[in-house]
């Protein structure tokens, strides 16, 4: 019962994490340029931090990528580039319409993509079973409450846009933002397919001479991804560093509050990525799927809590509030029966497993 509850305090820990990594960014003052905030954040989350982790928490990680081999590090690198673009992309969204929109968008997004994408990849014949049935289920709640939370966000541009008598371009600039969040959200979902491939290198890592079959038993594939979103969105901000001549911004004692701003986010980034594995590993064998449920559902709630606490849906109006309570609410219940689903199939596999052997009752003589 103690490690139930301390599983479940360090996922809630850890969803409070990845719900608020984007809130410090409330802080910054507006005149400071996108790529001078969210540059830093990008190299401290995908590169420094698991630079000085990393070993740290796997003395043998090179050792590591070392015996699982070029084809086995390509595939997760790849998705860890395209899931990279999908963080990129995030934070463009943020300044468009606000944390708990694009966060509900993109939570919304990669949920589907998550669930239904390794399902496709590798075991497509489970889409037939009650497990596969629940997932499809679960994916179309989760696009109706993208799409509830999509009205919301429109309902909400066109009361801020009344009241405020403004022009059209606000209502672009939101059309722009839910376009953003939902590539955000397909992107960031390529992190579970790279997982669902980096089968090999959890099996290396478990294996004699490393041993190492706790919740570490999955950082050199997270490392090894965040490293993969270092090139994409590190690159694509240094591409705006330099065209906007941004970079001479550093020396601005407000850009270098933002400096340190993107330190905090970064470091909440990857703790919501640690807490996660490090709850789930205290869960027992439904560890993953629970602790995906219980993780990405108060993230949603955390996220669009912190959005409420800044002030972004003061002006919008109560049809709008309603709205985005109800899209939330099905993005919610959309968790559950994803983690319902995972829960069944691990139960279905338990039940599938060869009896134990029984012991003879043969008498001695």
């Amino acid at each position: 019962m103690t490690e139930l509850m301390i599983g479940f305090a360090l996922l809630l820990l850890g969803a409070a994490c990845g719900g608020s990594f984007g809130l410090p960014s409330k802080f910054v003052s507006k005149e400071v340029a996108w790529e001078n905030l969210w540059g830093p954040f990008f190299l401290f989350a995908t590169l420094l931090l698991p630079l000085l982790v990393g070993p740290i928490l796997i003395p043998g990680i090179l050792r590591i990528y070392s015996n699982v081999g070029i084809q086995g590090l390509a595939i997760p690198f790849v998705f860890g580039v395209l899931w990279g673009f999908g963080s990129m992309t995030l934070g463009l969204s943020f300044a468009f319409i606000g944390l708990s929109l694009a966060y509900a968008i993109n939570y919304g997004g990669q949920i589907i993509i998550g669930s239904m994408a390794p399902l496709l990849i590798h075991t497509p014949e489970k889409i037939a079973t009650l497990p596969g049935v629940l997932i499809i289920i679960g994916v179309f709640v989760c696009l109706l409450g993208v799409a509830v939370c999509g009205r919301a966000g429109v309902l909400k541009s066109l009361n801020e846009q009344e009241k405020a008598n403004e022009s059209s371009e606000s209502a672009k600039g939101m059309v722009r933002g839910l376009f953003l969040a939902l590539c955000s959200g397909v992107l960031c979902a390529c992190w579970a397919i790279g997982f669902s491939f980096s089968g090999n290198m959890q099996d290396t890592t478990a294996a004699e001479p490393f041993a190492i079959t706790d919740w570490r038993q999955s950082l050199p594939a997270t490392f090894l991804m965040l490293f993969g979103g270092f090139f994409s969105s590190c690159l694509y901000c240094a591409v705006k560093l330099s065209k906007n001549k941004s970079w001479k911004n550093f020396k601005k004692p407000k850009v270098m509050f933002a400096v340190v701003i993107a330190l905090l986010m970064a470091f909440l980034h990857d703790a919501a990525v640690g807490l996660f594995g490090f709850g789930a590993s205290k869960l027992g064998d439904l560890g993953v799927s629970v602790g995906y449920t219980v993780f990405m559902a108060f993230s949603i709630m955390i996220g669009n809590f912190n959005g409420f606490l800044t002030g972004e849906w003061k002006n919008a109006g109560k049809k709008a509030l309603h709205w985005i309570y109800a899209g939330i609410l099905l993005l919610v219940v959309a968790v559950c029966i994803l983690g319902t689903s995972n829960g069944l199939d691990t139960l279905n596999k338990q039940s599938d497993a060869p009896p134990l052997p029984v012991p003879s009752t043969t008498e001695i003589d």
